[in-house]
């Protein structure tokens, strides 16, 4: 889905508009982006921009999106109490635990937090994954203590990327990446890493990680397991939603189709395995696809996929993220309702996720932007979802 990032890029985009000749109000006509947005981000009133926006001034200036974005290292919104815990975990010094952890004690632990991850109930893992990282910091360094500790904190930087704990995030995956036991099961850290930076808008740093390790990971096809393929085929993917973002649309287009033939090559859908965090296949790669005609523009496409989807995989992240595509196609060619009720279902199923989910609140906010009067079931989602109105 189109991610969004907190950025400045007033200065940049004017520099830039200027060396094209361009006025604000042609940059508005290219670009489709209000010319009072433009206005007020060059005079510095707006400091904040969707990665949405972003892209397409980009594309109009023919530049790469990363030229706009502001790269340094901005501070992470202050943590929201719920997960101080597990930052603390994740980043103070090991502690002695009072009685002593066992690998098997910790084991037993992993399948209720996997269980809580993939219902998306957030306030569970926040109460959950501190402490058995904790546990398993003082575990020592065996190779099922590491293979243990790298799983666990996986979750954790996936978890907290969801939030927008960034900084912790990225402490966790590269702690996991260290105790990664193989690289199979580093390719899926630097996966959800590659994700972490496209977040938080540092599209050169997601495409190059992504990338670098897609070329490292590459199978030797012949002899290729569905888990190889499946680790190599989420780098391609992540590597082609930054080349995406990034007005890098003849390397993301190539590197889509790659990752289209791999999702065949595994003969069909394979579920979350005991370490892989997602799903990996034909209609997995089909919602990433979708997620490509959001970005480039081209609403009727994703509505017409949406309409033609077997919808095989409806517990997953992947599927309500795609969801989330549907309802912004919905919002761009203003189907109003058919966009309210995809967010409403995802809300039934999935409340948790949906409202740590900022791409879903912009949704919700360009519908009623959008609309004159708006209807109970638009108020009530509005009120769960804290989008004001």
């Amino acid at each position: 889905m189109p991610e969004h990032a907190d950025t400045y890029v007033g200065t940049r985009l004017r520099e830039n508009r200027k060396r094209r000749g361009l006025s604000q109000k042609a940059l508005a006509d290219a670009s489709g982006v209000s010319l009072s947005l433009i206005r007020q981000l060059e005079q510095g009133q707006r400091h904040m921009t969707r990665m949405e926006t972003a892209h397409k001034l980009a594309r109009a200036l023919r530049v790469h999106t990363s030229h706009l974005l502001n790269q340094g290292d901005a501070q992470s919104p202050d943590p929201a109490e719920p997960w101080v815990s597990l930052r603390q975990a994740i980043e103070a010094p090991a502690t002695e635990p009072d009685e002593e952890p066992t690998i098997a004690g910790v084991q037993a632990l992993l399948p209720v937090i996997r269980k809580a991850y993939f219902a998306h109930r957030l306030s569970e893992l926040s109460t959950l994954l501190g402490p058995a990282l904790r546990d398993a910091d003082a575990l020592g360094d065996s190779q099922p203590a590491r293979a243990l500790r790298a799983h666990l904190l996986h979750l954790a930087g996936s978890t907290l990327t969801q939030v927008h704990q960034f900084d912790a995030a990225e402490t966790a995956l590269r702690r996991a990446l260290d105790d990664a036991p193989d690289r199979l099961r580093g390719a899926g850290v630097i996966a959800t890493w590659s994700w972490l930076h496209l977040r938080q808008g540092r599209l050169d740093q997601a495409r190059t990680l992504a990338t670098r390790w897609a070329d490292d990971t590459e199978p030797r096809i012949s002899r290729a397991t569905p888990e190889e393929l499946a680790a190599w085929g989420w780098l391609l993917l992540q590597a082609s939603a930054a080349c995406l973002r990034d007005n890098r649309r003849g390397e993301a287009a190539d590197t889509m189709r790659l990752a289209q033939a791999v999702s065949h090559l595994t003969g069909g859908e394979l579920p979350r395995g005991r370490e892989r965090l997602t799903t990996w296949g034909p209609t997995t790669v089909s919602y990433k696809a979708a997620e490509r005609y959001v970005v480039l523009d081209q609403p009727d496409r994703v509505v017409a996929m949406a309409r033609n989807s077997t919808g095989s995989q409806k517990a997953s992240t992947e599927y309500w993220r795609h969801r989330l595509d549907v309802a912004k196609a919905h919002t761009m060619v203003r189907q109003h309702a058919e966009a309210v009720d995809t967010l409403s279902t995802i809300h039934e199923q999935a409340p948790e996720w949906l409202t740590s989910q900022r791409y879903a609140q912009d949704i919700l906010s360009d519908v009623i932007n959008q609309r004159r009067t708006l209807t109970p079931q638009m108020r009530d989602l509005a009120e769960a979802m804290s989008v004001s109105f």
